[in-house]
This record gives C-alpha cells, structure tokens and sequence, in this order.
C-alpha cells in the first residue's frame, strides 16, 4: 500500500482528552478517531489490526470446535424480560422503540438471544454437545466512557456459547475454550493472568477473566507470591486464622464521640488501634436492610454479600433511609439494639473481637467493651470483606500480593439460568424433556487492541509485535526528487509485495524528519530506507523494537526480511 493513497491522520499533539497511552498513541498515530463519547471509528491501519486480531480469535475458535454465526444487534425486549434483565442490567442496556412503540435493546451481550435461537431449532441431545460464536459490536451505556477503547459504548467483542446435556460435558468444554484463550492472549503477545472472577448480571459459576497486567487497569489482582493462585479481589476467599484475645471481657459502656465518624476518628478519639472497632455498614439486598459488620481496618465487599445471599441487587442504602431504619446517621451505625426488620451479618474477623467499639446507633455515640453474641446477635458469619496485600494465600501457599489488569476475556458456567427462563429444552435418550446447561465465554477484541498497545509502545510511539502490525514492513523513499532512490524503492516495492510481504510504502514528497517520526509512530516491525547509497544497491534496515539498524545489500535484504517474518 501506497502512503500517499492510505489515510494515516498522525497528530503532533497529544489530545487533550487522551489520559492513557493506548488511547493517546492509537490517536495520534491515525489508528481511530472518536465519533461521540465512548464511539470511535476505525481508520485503515486500526482496522488492519482488528482484523489481526480476529483472525488469531477466529482460528483459535475454530480449533476448539466452535461454528461462527451472526446473530442480530436489535433485539426484542421480550427475551430480556423473560431473564429479568431488562430490569437488572439498568440504564447501560441501551433501549429504543420501533415505529410501533415496540421496545427493543441493543445488544450488550447475546445470551438470550442464542438461547430462543437454539430452543427453536435443536431439539434433541444427539446434537449435544456444541458451541456458537460470533464477533460482533456490543452496545452499553457506560456512565463515564473513558480510556479510549477499554471502556466505550460500542465495542467489538467475541462472545461464544456452549451448549450440553451434562454439567460433565460443560466442564469439559470449559476447559477446551479456557486453553483457547490462553493460546489467544499468547499469540497476541500479552503477558496476562486468569484469575478466579465474579459472574455478576451474567449469571452462573465457576468463572475466570483473563487480565493482562498493567499499571493503568481498572480491575485488581490478589496473586499469591509462590504459587500460580490468582483472583480478582472482588472474588479473593480470606482464610480466617484469627486469633481471639485472652483479655477478660468488660462491660459495655456507651461514650460521646464528637465529630467522629469515620473508622480513623474514632480509633484516634477513643485511643486504639482500627482493628479493635467495628465498622457497620447498611446495604439493600433485595430490598431487604442488612447491615454488615467488618473489623474497623477491614472493607466490605459487597460481591461476596451479593453471592452470600444469591441476590440480584446490592447497595448501599441512603443515610436518609439508614437514620429512618436505625435512627442514626452513618458515622455511628452499629450492631447494638438493631430493629428486627434489620438483619446482621458479620465478617469472621467480628466473632474474635474483644472489647471493641463500635457505634451505638445514636449520633456523636459510639459503645466500648463490644463483645459480639453476648451484646449483639449475629444471624450469620461469612466471608464479606476483601482480601488484603499480606494475607495468606487462599491456597495455602504464600501471601497475597496486589497487581492491576485489563479484563480482556471472561469464561462463564452459566448453567441453566438462561434456559430456565426461556424455557429451552431437548429430548434426552430416555424421551423427556430437560433443560440445556449452557457455558459463555467472551473476549473484547477492541479492548485488546488497546491492550497490547499497552505493554507495546516506547516514548516515540506503539512498538506492535510482528504478528499484529497493521503491516510487517515500512518501506520509505527518502527524497522523492532522486530518480535512483525513486526506481529503487519502486523496484523493491513490488519485490516485497510479490513476495506476500505486507509492505507500507512512504512515498509521500515529506521531509526525512516527517517520515521518520511518523514511522516509529505507527509502529510497523521493520523498517527499510531507501537513501544515499540507493546507487550502490543498498538500504538501512531498522528494528522498531530494539532500535538496531544495519546497511544491508538489496539482493541480501528480501531472504534477511522473510527469516526475521517466519
């Protein structure tokens, strides 16, 4: 391809709305271009990579027996009610109506969708098992769109669907495309992790994100420091080895606390450490009031309780709704004397608490001597907090340790939730009908391609491996205006193309300096310029990556160019 002719908008400038590297580079180097917030189109080059990135996607799909269909983004609210998410997935389920006030959504994902598909034309177990795919823009209405195309309100995603008789076979398949992930993320080159996850408005269990590590992702990874364990800290079981205090208990007492409400005030007013305090805390679970107690240096983790009691809506309930329940305010909520239209739970770390404080469910009150069973009842202890850096390894081996990541692929047991509602069923041997167990499986393909610009770029611009560059070689023509540069470049132009060499060629009357910057901009793993010594028959080949260049004879350079490519 001809530069000339291909639209590469490069920018000098890092635009002013651009925060990560990803997002700033892929502008700047003419990659894409936002059409709205959260929507940006995909100029050549940037589509050149897509469809690199698809492809590895595709054929990796393939080899584990998956079929690619194409399923509609318009997609009636009917099958969304019958799953209840027309209500749980909120405002980021982008709805329309049609011009007969029909309503209908864009899709998010396609669980529902694939689920009727199947229900209508398999109907026996002799089909059983198998799995759909396709690649396909996802529609949500993100709140804050940022960070380019790790967080957007279109975006392209692979998203795959198993179907099975048996929760053997899903396991079975599971394992299948979870490998196929990692040889995915391998051949894009992305050092990532897959980690134990949380399957939140999906649904299901027993599910991974793939993360590919970075400084600047969103999502939180608790890894063991000596073994592979890891999670994402929504999901990061805690081992409860606490140990109780020998200290004789003492009796309660309530105290004034002035102007202390957080945790910190409190330990510092009351002088004592954070982790003698109890921190309650008041969700809507369901509509239902919970409070949760935590140790005072401890965080809730409102996924964990979500899980705790199988609930499809967590939050925090209002200081308004909470002073209506409790009669106080949030800076001295406690477990004391409690309404019974209030249950309380209680993290392990509680149960082995001594003489704490906690608030006495009075404003500017809190209580000393705290001794949980004998002056409060807890309706259950579980795991509700969140791990933290120097915690042991849930495995057994090692501490935790903390480490950030971009979700790139999610892997789901979805079993029957999806079926159940649509009532999709088949014939099993015996004749009777029974519910598909369903596994989903989901990979963003913008998101990584943001990614591996990530972990792959230098201080002049994106470094792409050679396997996903938008082209393999960046041919450039020096000085236009010097016949024997413009006959050799030409010459070596088709040589390489005829070849199958994918070759960019800069033939653009720019400066030196123009081409140059523009080139280590994009990107592209080999260099090859054509200049002063044209006449002598050679070029200077350079290595975007290590920076090295050597002057290297033409006749040498097309065998040098298809080692370093195989």
């Amino acid at each position: 391809m001809r530069q000339s002719n291909l639209l590469i908008p490069t920018l000098r400038e890092v635009p002013a709305e651009a925060d990560l590297k990803s997002h700033q580079l892929l502008l700047k180097a003419g990659f894409i271009r936002q059409l709205a917030s959260g929507v940006y189109n995909f100029l050549p080059l940037g589509k050149r990579v897509l469809r690199k990135v698809e492809n590895i996607v595709r054929e990796e799909m393939d080899r584990a027996g998956a079929q690619e269909v194409q399923m509609p983004a318009l997609q009636p609210a009917e099958l969304w009610q019958a799953t209840g998410r027309w209500d749980t997935m909120g405002q980021e389920l982008m709805r329309l109506k049609d011009r007969h006030e029909r309503n209908f959504a864009l899709g998010a994902t396609h669980e529902e969708v694939v689920t009727a598909l199947v229900r209508d034309e398999v109907n026996s177990y002799k089909k059983l098992p198998f799995s759909l795919y396709q690649i396909q823009a996802k529609y949500r209405d993100e709140k804050r769109p940022r960070f380019g195309l790790l967080r957007g309100r279109e975006f392209l995603m692979k998203d795959a669907y198993s179907f099975h008789e048996t929760y053997e076979s899903l396991d079975e398949t599971y394992d299948v495309i979870f490998n196929a992930y990692k040889r995915i993320f391998e051949r894009c080159g992305l050092n990532f992790r897959a980690v134990i996850a949380d399957s939140g408005a999906m649904g299901g269990k027993d599910t991974h994100e793939f993360m590919v590590l970075s400084d600047v992702g969103e999502d939180i990874i608790a890894y063991s420091n000596e073994s592979d364990f890891a999670a994402n800290i929504e999901m990061a079981p805690v081992v409860s080895n606490y140990e109780k205090s020998t200290e004789a208990p003492k009796s309660l007492e309530i105290v004034e606390t002035p102007n202390a409400k957080s945790m910190q005030e409190v330990a510092d007013f009351l002088k004592h450490d954070l982790n003698q305090g109890m921190k309650a805390i008041m969700f809507k679970v369901d509509e239902k009031f919970v409070l949760v107690v935590t140790r005072g240096d401890h965080e809730v983790n409102d996924v964990k309780l979500k899980n705790l009691y199988e609930a499809d809506i967590v939050e925090l309930a209002t200081e308004q709704e909470t002073k209506e329940v409790v009669g106080a305010g949030f800076g001295s909520l406690g477990p004391i004397n409690v309404s019974e239209d209030v249950e309380v739970v209680a993290d392990h770390a509680v149960q082995y608490l001594v003489n704490a404080t906690c608030g006495a469910n009075e404003d500017g009150h809190h209580f000393k001597n705290v001794n949980p069973e004998r002056d409060f009842t807890v309706t259950q202890y579980a795991d509700l907090r969140f791990i933290q850096e120097g915690d042991l390894s849930p495995d057994g081996k090692g501490t935790i340790e903390f480490a950030r990541g971009i979700e790139v692929g999610h892997v789901f047991k979805l079993g029957t939730k999806y079926a159940d509602a649509l009532n999709a069923t088949f014939l099993n041997k015996e004749g009777r009908a029974q519910t598909y167990i369903m596994g989903c499986y989901g990979i963003g393909v913008s998101r990584t391609l943001a990614s591996i610009v990530e972990q792959y770029h230098d201080e002049q611009g994106i470094v792409w491996p050679k396997d996903l560059a938008p082209f393999q070689v960046h041919l450039i023509n020096l000085n236009v205006k010097k016949e024997e540069q413009v006959e050799l470049s030409d010459q070596l132009y088709n040589q390489l193309l005829n070849s199958g060499v994918d070759v960019l060629y800069d033939d653009r009357p720019d400066r030196a300096g123009v081409k140059f910057n523009d080139s280590d901009l994009i990107g592209i793993p080999y260099r090859v310029v054509v200049g002063k010594r044209a006449s002598e028959g050679y070029v200077e080949l350079k290595y975007r990556e290590s920076g090295e260049q050597e002057d290297i004879h033409i006749d040498e350079l097309q065998k040098h160019l298809k080692n370093l490519l195989a």
